[in-house]
C-alpha cells in the first residue's frame, strides 16, 4: 500500500482535521489524550459526566491548532449514549477513544459487594460496548475509522486486591480483539492501549493504601512498586496521550494490544 491509507490519508496527515470523540475527558488520561489530538488538529469531542469539569480542558485547549468542545454523557447509560450520537448525528466521527474508566475497590474478592463488581464492569466494558456500539455504524458505512479502547498492563498481569479491575480490562482486550476483525473488513481500525502504573492521583491512593495494608511507608510502597519496571518508574500523563498519537500514525495496526508500562513485569 502507498503513504496514502485506507483512511484516505498520509502518514503525516492522520490526526489534522478529524473528529474525534474522548471519553472520561475532565481529567487524567482522558484530558491529556483529548489536548494532544488538538494539539495536531483534530476536533475533539470531550465527553465525560460533567460538563463543568469538561469545560477546563476546552479552556486549556483555546490555543491549539485544533479545538475541543464538551458534551456530557455516562458512558454506562445507554439512553445517555444515544443521546451522544443523537447530537454528533450530523458529524464525521472518526477517531473514537474509550478511556474512560473507573478503579474500583481495593479488596480481597471475597469482601467485594456484587454491586461494586457491577460498577466497575458498567463503566469499563459496557461504557466501551456502548460507546462502539453508537459510532462503528458510521465509520463502517464509510469505510474508515480508528478506535482505540485503553485497558491496562493491570489486565494481563496479577494485581493483588484488585480483581475487579483486572478483569474488566482483560475483558476489554478481548473486546478489541474481535470486535477488530468484526469490522477490519470495512477499514475500521480496533486496537487497546494498556498502559502501566501513570503518576497521579489514582497511584497516590494505590500506595497510601498499601502503606497502610502492609504497615511500611508510603515511600516503600511506592519503590517496591516501581522496581518491577525496567525504567524504574511509572509513566506520564502526557506519554500515554503521545502513545495514542503514534497509534493514529500506523495505518496497519490492528487488533493489537499495545503495551505502554515503562517495562513493568508481574511480580
Amino acid at each position: 500500500m502507498s503513504a496514502a491509507s485506507s483512511h484516505g490519508r498520509t502518514a503525516a496527515d492522520r490526526v489534522a482535521g478529524r473528529t474525534a470523540v474522548v471519553t472520561g475527558a475532565g481529567n487524567g488520561l482522558g484530558r491529556a489524550i483529548t489536548l494532544a489530538l488538538a494539539g495536531r488538529g483534530a476536533h475533539v469531542v470531550a465527553v465525560g459526566r460533567t460538563v463543568e469539569r469538561l469545560e477546563t480542558v476546552v479552556t486549556e485547549a483555546k490555543e491549539l491548532a485544533g479545538s475541543v468542545r464538551a458534551l456530557a454523557a455516562d458512558v454506562a447509560d445507554a439512553a445517555s449514549v444515544g443521546a451522544l450520537a443523537g447530537e454528533l448525528a450530523g458529524e464525521t466521527v472518526s477517531i473514537l477513544v474509550n478511556n474512560a474508566g473507573v478503579p474500583g475497590p481495593v479488596a480481597s474478592l471475597v469482601d467485594i459487594e456484587p454491586d461494586e463488581w457491577d460498577d466497575v464492569f458498567a463503566v469499563n466494558v459496557r461504557g466501551t460496548y456502548l460507546m462502539c456500539r453508537a459510532f462503528l455504524p458510521g465509520m463502517v458505512e464509510r469505510g474508515a475509522g480508528d478506535v482505540i479502547n485503553v485497558a491496562s498492563v493491570s489486565g494481563k498481569r496479577p494485581l493483588i486486591r484488585r480483581t475487579p479491575y483486572t478483569a474488566s480490562k482483560m475483558a476489554v482486550i478481548g473486546l478489541t480483539r474481535t470486535l477488530a476483525y468484526e469490522v477490519g473488513p470495512a477499514g475500521v481500525s480496533v486496537n487497546s492501549l494498556s498502559p502501566g502504573p501513570v503518576d497521579g492521583p489514582r497511584m497516590t491512593r494505590n500506595f497510601t493504601l498499601e502503606a497502610e495494608r502492609t504497615g511500611v511507608s508510603y515511600e516503600q510502597a511506592e519503590e517496591a512498586f516501581v522496581s518491577r519496571a525496567a525504567l524504574h518508574r511509572m509513566l506520564t500523563e502526557d506519554e500515554v496521550a503521545a502513545a495514542v498519537i503514534a497509534m493514529l500514525h500506523m495505518p496497519g495496526l490492528c487488533a493489537a494490544d499495545i503495551d505502554l508500562s515503562a517495562g513493568m513485569v508481574a511480580p
